[in-house]
Protein backbone atom coordinates (compact mmCIF):
# COMPACT_ATOMS: atom_id res chain seq x y z
CA UNK A 1 0.00 0.00 0.00
CA UNK A 2 2.95 2.33 0.55
CA UNK A 3 3.61 2.42 -3.19
CA UNK A 4 -0.05 2.96 -4.13
CA UNK A 5 -0.59 5.67 -1.52
CA UNK A 6 2.69 7.58 -1.74
CA UNK A 7 4.93 6.74 -4.69
CA UNK A 8 2.36 6.15 -7.41
CA UNK A 9 0.56 9.50 -7.01
CA UNK A 10 3.90 11.29 -7.35
CA UNK A 11 4.88 9.28 -10.41
CA UNK A 12 1.50 9.80 -12.05
CA UNK A 13 1.85 13.60 -11.68
CA UNK A 14 5.20 13.76 -13.49
CA UNK A 15 4.99 15.70 -16.73
CA UNK A 16 1.42 16.79 -15.87
CA UNK A 17 0.35 13.19 -16.07
CA UNK A 18 2.28 12.26 -19.21
CA UNK A 19 2.84 8.51 -18.90
CA UNK A 20 5.96 8.39 -21.06
CA UNK A 21 7.65 11.17 -19.05
CA UNK A 22 6.95 9.23 -15.85
CA UNK A 23 8.38 6.10 -17.48
CA UNK A 24 11.54 7.91 -18.55
CA UNK A 25 12.00 9.51 -15.12
CA UNK A 26 11.61 6.16 -13.37
CA UNK A 27 14.09 4.58 -15.75
CA UNK A 28 16.65 7.31 -15.04
CA UNK A 29 16.33 6.64 -11.29
CA UNK A 30 16.78 2.92 -11.88
CA UNK A 31 19.77 3.56 -14.15
CA UNK A 32 21.49 5.37 -11.29
CA UNK A 33 20.73 2.42 -9.02
CA UNK A 34 22.11 0.05 -11.66
CA UNK A 35 25.39 1.98 -11.67
CA UNK A 36 25.78 2.05 -7.86
CA UNK A 37 27.05 -1.47 -7.29
CA UNK A 38 27.15 -1.40 -3.48
CA UNK A 39 23.56 -0.18 -3.10
CA UNK A 40 22.40 -2.51 -5.85
CA UNK A 41 24.00 -5.56 -4.26
CA UNK A 42 22.44 -4.68 -0.91
CA UNK A 43 19.00 -4.49 -2.52
CA UNK A 44 19.54 -7.80 -4.33
CA UNK A 45 20.20 -9.48 -0.96
CA UNK A 46 17.15 -7.79 0.52
CA UNK A 47 14.64 -8.32 -2.29
CA UNK A 48 15.54 -11.45 -4.19
CA UNK A 49 13.66 -14.56 -3.20
CA UNK A 50 14.96 -17.95 -4.22
CA UNK A 51 12.62 -20.22 -6.18
CA UNK A 52 14.99 -21.75 -8.73
CA UNK A 53 13.64 -23.17 -11.97
CA UNK A 54 15.31 -24.29 -15.19
CA UNK A 55 13.48 -23.45 -18.41
CA UNK A 56 14.84 -23.85 -21.96
CA UNK A 57 18.09 -25.04 -20.35
CA UNK A 58 18.51 -21.72 -18.48
CA UNK A 59 18.66 -21.70 -14.65
CA UNK A 60 16.49 -18.89 -13.26
CA UNK A 61 16.81 -17.81 -9.60
CA UNK A 62 13.03 -17.37 -9.59
CA UNK A 63 10.38 -17.52 -12.34
CA UNK A 64 9.11 -13.91 -12.18
CA UNK A 65 10.66 -11.61 -14.76
CA UNK A 66 10.45 -8.14 -16.24
CA UNK A 67 8.59 -7.91 -19.55
CA UNK A 68 10.05 -6.24 -22.61
CA UNK A 69 9.18 -2.58 -23.17
CA UNK A 70 10.29 -1.16 -19.83
CA UNK A 71 14.04 -1.03 -20.56
CA UNK A 72 14.27 -0.91 -24.34
CA UNK A 73 17.90 0.20 -24.48
CA UNK A 74 19.25 -1.83 -21.57
CA UNK A 75 20.26 1.21 -19.55
CA UNK A 76 19.08 -0.16 -16.19
CA UNK A 77 19.92 -3.86 -16.50
CA UNK A 78 21.56 -4.01 -13.08
CA UNK A 79 18.48 -2.65 -11.32
CA UNK A 80 16.05 -5.44 -12.19
CA UNK A 81 17.48 -8.15 -9.92
CA UNK A 82 17.63 -5.49 -7.18
CA UNK A 83 13.82 -5.24 -7.43
CA UNK A 84 13.52 -9.00 -6.99
CA UNK A 85 13.12 -10.08 -10.61
CA UNK A 86 14.47 -13.52 -11.50
CA UNK A 87 15.16 -12.42 -15.07
CA UNK A 88 14.70 -9.41 -17.32
CA UNK A 89 13.81 -9.05 -20.97
CA UNK A 90 15.09 -5.87 -22.60
CA UNK A 91 14.07 -4.33 -25.89
CA UNK A 92 12.29 -4.54 -28.21
CA UNK A 93 15.31 -3.41 -30.19
CA UNK A 94 15.66 -3.14 -33.96
CA UNK A 95 18.65 -3.37 -36.27
CA UNK A 96 18.28 0.29 -37.22
CA UNK A 97 17.94 3.04 -34.60
CA UNK A 98 14.50 4.63 -34.77
CA UNK A 99 12.57 7.31 -32.86
CA UNK A 100 9.26 5.47 -32.79
CA UNK A 101 5.88 7.06 -33.36
CA UNK A 102 5.06 10.72 -32.65
CA UNK A 103 4.34 11.72 -29.06
CA UNK A 104 2.15 11.52 -27.05
CA UNK A 105 2.05 7.76 -27.50
CA UNK A 106 1.43 6.24 -24.05
CA UNK A 107 -1.75 6.62 -21.99
CA UNK A 108 -2.77 5.34 -18.56
CA UNK A 109 -6.27 4.18 -17.61
CA UNK A 110 -6.10 4.12 -13.78
CA UNK A 111 -9.66 2.94 -13.14
CA UNK A 112 -9.12 0.04 -15.52
CA UNK A 113 -5.47 -0.44 -14.49
CA UNK A 114 -4.66 -0.47 -18.18
CA UNK A 115 -2.21 1.20 -20.53
CA UNK A 116 -2.53 2.04 -24.22
CA UNK A 117 0.69 2.59 -26.13
CA UNK A 118 1.78 3.08 -29.71
CA UNK A 119 5.50 3.50 -29.02
CA UNK A 120 6.60 1.94 -32.32
CA UNK A 121 9.85 0.25 -31.21
CA UNK A 122 11.61 3.49 -30.24
CA UNK A 123 15.21 2.45 -29.52
CA UNK A 124 18.85 3.25 -30.18
CA UNK A 125 19.45 0.18 -32.33
CA UNK A 126 20.99 -3.25 -31.84
CA UNK A 127 24.58 -2.12 -32.28
CA UNK A 128 24.25 0.56 -29.58
CA UNK A 129 22.67 -1.96 -27.20
CA UNK A 130 25.46 -4.45 -27.85
CA UNK A 131 28.08 -1.79 -27.09
CA UNK A 132 26.31 -0.87 -23.85
CA UNK A 133 26.02 -4.48 -22.67
CA UNK A 134 29.68 -5.10 -23.50
CA UNK A 135 30.66 -2.23 -21.20
CA UNK A 136 28.60 -3.09 -18.08
CA UNK A 137 29.38 -5.70 -15.40
CA UNK A 138 27.66 -9.05 -15.66
CA UNK A 139 23.96 -8.84 -14.86
CA UNK A 140 22.89 -10.80 -11.77
CA UNK A 141 20.06 -12.60 -13.54
CA UNK A 142 19.35 -14.17 -16.93
CA UNK A 143 18.82 -11.61 -19.69
CA UNK A 144 16.43 -12.01 -22.58
CA UNK A 145 16.65 -9.65 -25.54
CA UNK A 146 13.59 -8.94 -27.67
CA UNK A 147 14.24 -8.11 -31.33
CA UNK A 148 11.82 -6.68 -33.87
CA UNK A 149 11.72 -5.39 -37.43
CA UNK A 150 12.99 -1.92 -38.28
CA UNK A 151 10.09 0.22 -39.50
CA UNK A 152 12.03 1.45 -42.55
CA UNK A 153 12.67 -2.11 -43.74
CA UNK A 154 9.97 -3.63 -45.99
CA UNK A 155 8.54 -7.02 -45.10
CA UNK A 156 10.59 -8.70 -47.83
CA UNK A 157 13.74 -7.52 -46.04
CA UNK A 158 12.58 -8.58 -42.58
CA UNK A 159 14.65 -11.76 -42.33
CA UNK A 160 17.99 -10.03 -42.88
CA UNK A 161 16.91 -7.23 -40.53
CA UNK A 162 16.24 -9.71 -37.69
CA UNK A 163 19.47 -11.57 -38.48
CA UNK A 164 21.46 -8.36 -38.19
CA UNK A 165 20.07 -7.72 -34.71
CA UNK A 166 20.77 -11.31 -33.73
CA UNK A 167 24.40 -11.06 -34.82
CA UNK A 168 25.00 -7.95 -32.71
CA UNK A 169 23.21 -9.18 -29.59
CA UNK A 170 23.78 -12.93 -29.54
CA UNK A 171 26.78 -12.84 -27.14
CA UNK A 172 24.81 -10.93 -24.49
CA UNK A 173 21.48 -12.80 -24.49
CA UNK A 174 20.53 -15.82 -22.41
CA UNK A 175 17.56 -16.11 -24.75
CA UNK A 176 16.30 -14.19 -27.77
CA UNK A 177 12.65 -13.20 -28.11
CA UNK A 178 11.30 -12.69 -31.62
CA UNK A 179 8.68 -9.95 -31.63
CA UNK A 180 6.39 -10.44 -34.62
CA UNK A 181 3.26 -9.37 -32.77
CA UNK A 182 3.47 -5.69 -31.85
CA UNK A 183 0.46 -3.83 -33.26
CA UNK A 184 2.46 -0.60 -33.56
CA UNK A 185 4.75 -1.37 -36.53
CA UNK A 186 2.77 -1.45 -39.80
CA UNK A 187 2.57 -4.92 -41.31
CA UNK A 188 4.60 -6.61 -38.56
CA UNK A 189 1.88 -9.04 -37.55
CA UNK A 190 1.91 -10.48 -41.08
CA UNK A 191 5.11 -12.22 -39.99
CA UNK A 192 2.92 -14.45 -37.78
CA UNK A 193 1.49 -16.03 -40.96
CA UNK A 194 2.72 -19.60 -41.30
CA UNK A 195 4.95 -19.31 -44.36
CA UNK A 196 6.52 -15.99 -43.39
CA UNK A 197 7.14 -17.21 -39.85
CA UNK A 198 8.58 -20.52 -41.05
CA UNK A 199 11.08 -18.70 -43.27
CA UNK A 200 12.07 -16.26 -40.51
CA UNK A 201 12.49 -18.89 -37.80
CA UNK A 202 14.38 -21.23 -40.13
CA UNK A 203 16.87 -18.48 -40.96
CA UNK A 204 17.28 -17.58 -37.29
CA UNK A 205 17.89 -21.22 -36.39
CA UNK A 206 20.65 -21.55 -38.99
CA UNK A 207 22.25 -18.28 -37.91
CA UNK A 208 21.99 -19.20 -34.24
CA UNK A 209 23.79 -22.47 -34.87
CA UNK A 210 26.53 -20.62 -36.73
CA UNK A 211 26.95 -18.06 -33.95
CA UNK A 212 27.01 -20.81 -31.31
CA UNK A 213 30.12 -22.25 -33.01
CA UNK A 214 29.59 -25.79 -31.77
CA UNK A 215 28.15 -24.85 -28.37
CA UNK A 216 24.43 -25.10 -27.54
CA UNK A 217 22.57 -22.36 -29.39
CA UNK A 218 20.76 -19.60 -27.48
CA UNK A 219 17.08 -20.44 -27.06
CA UNK A 220 14.75 -18.54 -29.40
CA UNK A 221 11.21 -17.75 -28.22
CA UNK A 222 8.36 -16.26 -30.26
CA UNK A 223 6.10 -13.58 -28.78
CA UNK A 224 2.54 -13.98 -29.99
CA UNK A 225 -0.42 -11.62 -30.25
CA UNK A 226 -3.56 -12.09 -28.16
CA UNK A 227 -5.74 -11.22 -31.14
CA UNK A 228 -5.15 -14.36 -33.22
CA UNK A 229 -8.00 -16.79 -33.81
CA UNK A 230 -7.49 -20.25 -32.33
CA UNK A 231 -6.93 -21.84 -35.79
CA UNK A 232 -4.32 -19.19 -36.64
CA UNK A 233 -2.65 -19.68 -33.27
CA UNK A 234 -2.63 -23.45 -33.72
CA UNK A 235 -0.95 -23.02 -37.10
CA UNK A 236 1.64 -20.66 -35.59
CA UNK A 237 2.41 -23.17 -32.84
CA UNK A 238 2.83 -25.93 -35.40
CA UNK A 239 5.43 -23.79 -37.19
CA UNK A 240 7.21 -23.15 -33.88
CA UNK A 241 7.41 -26.87 -33.18
CA UNK A 242 8.58 -27.65 -36.73
CA UNK A 243 11.38 -25.07 -36.64
CA UNK A 244 12.73 -25.98 -33.21
CA UNK A 245 11.66 -22.84 -31.37
CA UNK A 246 12.48 -23.15 -27.66
CA UNK A 247 9.24 -21.61 -26.39
CA UNK A 248 6.64 -18.87 -26.74
CA UNK A 249 5.79 -15.67 -24.90
CA UNK A 250 2.05 -15.18 -24.50
CA UNK A 251 1.08 -12.45 -25.04
CA UNK A 252 1.82 -9.06 -26.55
CA UNK A 253 -0.57 -6.10 -26.24
CA UNK A 254 -4.06 -6.30 -27.72
CA UNK A 255 -5.99 -4.20 -30.22
CA UNK A 256 -9.16 -5.13 -28.34
CA UNK A 257 -10.68 -2.85 -25.71
CA UNK A 258 -12.75 -5.24 -23.60
CA UNK A 259 -12.62 -4.70 -19.86
CA UNK A 260 -12.13 -0.93 -19.92
CA UNK A 261 -14.07 1.17 -17.41
CA UNK A 262 -16.63 3.26 -19.37
CA UNK A 263 -15.24 6.45 -17.84
CA UNK A 264 -12.00 5.78 -19.73
CA UNK A 265 -13.47 5.04 -23.15
CA UNK A 266 -11.93 8.21 -24.59
CA UNK A 267 -8.42 7.06 -23.64
CA UNK A 268 -9.17 3.55 -24.83
CA UNK A 269 -10.09 5.01 -28.23
CA UNK A 270 -6.47 6.06 -28.75
CA UNK A 271 -4.76 3.88 -31.39
CA UNK A 272 -2.26 1.33 -30.12
CA UNK A 273 -1.92 -1.84 -28.10
CA UNK A 274 -3.54 -2.21 -24.69
CA UNK A 275 -1.91 -3.90 -21.71
CA UNK A 276 -2.67 -4.24 -18.03
CA UNK A 277 -5.64 -5.65 -16.14
CA UNK A 278 -8.04 -5.74 -19.13
CA UNK A 279 -5.69 -8.31 -20.67
CA UNK A 280 -5.47 -10.58 -17.61
CA UNK A 281 -8.09 -13.15 -18.54
CA UNK A 282 -7.32 -13.07 -22.28
CA UNK A 283 -3.60 -13.78 -21.82
CA UNK A 284 -4.24 -16.51 -19.27
CA UNK A 285 -6.67 -18.29 -21.62
CA UNK A 286 -4.14 -18.11 -24.45
CA UNK A 287 -1.48 -19.63 -22.18
CA UNK A 288 -3.95 -22.40 -21.37
CA UNK A 289 -4.63 -22.92 -25.10
CA UNK A 290 -0.93 -23.03 -26.00
CA UNK A 291 -0.20 -25.52 -23.23
CA UNK A 292 -3.08 -27.75 -24.29
CA UNK A 293 -2.42 -27.45 -28.04
CA UNK A 294 1.26 -28.38 -27.72
CA UNK A 295 0.78 -30.97 -24.96
CA UNK A 296 3.26 -29.01 -22.86
CA UNK A 297 6.06 -29.42 -25.44
CA UNK A 298 6.65 -25.66 -25.74
CA UNK A 299 7.64 -23.82 -22.56
CA UNK A 300 5.53 -20.69 -22.11
CA UNK A 301 6.40 -17.33 -20.61
CA UNK A 302 3.09 -15.90 -19.47
CA UNK A 303 2.86 -12.14 -20.00
CA UNK A 304 -0.02 -9.69 -20.02
CA UNK A 305 -2.23 -8.45 -17.22
CA UNK A 306 -0.27 -9.88 -14.29
CA UNK A 307 -1.21 -7.29 -11.70
CA UNK A 308 -1.14 -9.36 -8.50
CA UNK A 309 0.43 -12.48 -7.05
CA UNK A 310 -2.85 -14.32 -7.66
CA UNK A 311 -2.68 -13.34 -11.34
CA UNK A 312 0.86 -14.71 -11.54
CA UNK A 313 -0.13 -17.99 -9.91
CA UNK A 314 -3.12 -18.33 -12.23
CA UNK A 315 -0.67 -18.06 -15.15
CA UNK A 316 1.47 -20.83 -13.69
CA UNK A 317 -1.64 -22.94 -13.12
CA UNK A 318 -2.63 -22.37 -16.77
CA UNK A 319 0.67 -23.83 -17.95
CA UNK A 320 3.26 -21.04 -17.88
CA UNK A 321 6.80 -21.99 -16.86
CA UNK A 322 7.78 -18.35 -16.25
CA UNK A 323 5.86 -15.07 -16.02
CA UNK A 324 6.65 -11.46 -16.86
CA UNK A 325 5.38 -8.27 -15.24
CA UNK A 326 5.24 -4.68 -16.55
CA UNK A 327 1.88 -2.96 -16.02
CA UNK A 328 1.60 -4.61 -12.60
CA UNK A 329 4.84 -2.89 -11.64
CA UNK A 330 3.46 0.49 -12.70
CA UNK A 331 0.15 0.16 -10.85
CA UNK A 332 1.14 -1.91 -7.81
CA UNK A 333 4.89 -1.35 -7.37
CA UNK A 334 7.85 -3.70 -6.88
CA UNK A 335 6.15 -5.63 -4.08
CA UNK A 336 4.11 -7.48 -6.71
CA UNK A 337 7.34 -9.22 -7.78
CA UNK A 338 8.18 -10.54 -4.31
CA UNK A 339 4.57 -11.47 -3.56
CA UNK A 340 4.37 -13.41 -6.82
CA UNK A 341 7.51 -15.38 -6.00
CA UNK A 342 6.23 -16.15 -2.50
CA UNK A 343 2.88 -17.26 -3.92
CA UNK A 344 4.67 -19.52 -6.41
CA UNK A 345 6.81 -21.07 -3.66
CA UNK A 346 3.81 -21.72 -1.46
CA UNK A 347 1.94 -23.39 -4.32
CA UNK A 348 4.97 -25.50 -5.20
CA UNK A 349 5.31 -26.68 -1.58
CA UNK A 350 1.62 -27.59 -1.39
CA UNK A 351 1.91 -29.50 -4.64
CA UNK A 352 4.97 -31.36 -3.37
CA UNK A 353 3.07 -32.41 -0.22
CA UNK A 354 0.01 -33.58 -2.13
CA UNK A 355 0.07 -37.30 -2.98
CA UNK A 356 -0.26 -37.96 -6.71
CA UNK A 357 -2.40 -40.86 -7.80
CA UNK A 358 -0.82 -43.32 -10.20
Amino acid sequence: MLYQNLARPVLFRIGRGDAEQAHDTTLRWLTRLSEQRQARNALIKLNRLSAPVTVCGIPFPNPVGLAAGMDKNGIAVGAWPALGFGFAEIGTVTAQPQPGNPQPRMYRMPRSQGIVNRMGFNNEGAQALAARLAAVPAVDCPLGISIGKSKAVPLEGAIEDYLQSMRFLYPFADYIAINVSSPNTPGLRQLQDAEALRALLGALRVEGARLAAGRPARPVLVKIAPDLTEPAMAQLLEVCLETGVAGVIATNTTLGRDGVDPSEDAVAAEPGGMSGKPLTRVSREIVRFVHRETNGRLPIIGSGGIMTADDAQAMFDAGASLVQIYSGLIYNGPSVVRRSVRRYRSAARRSARTPHSS
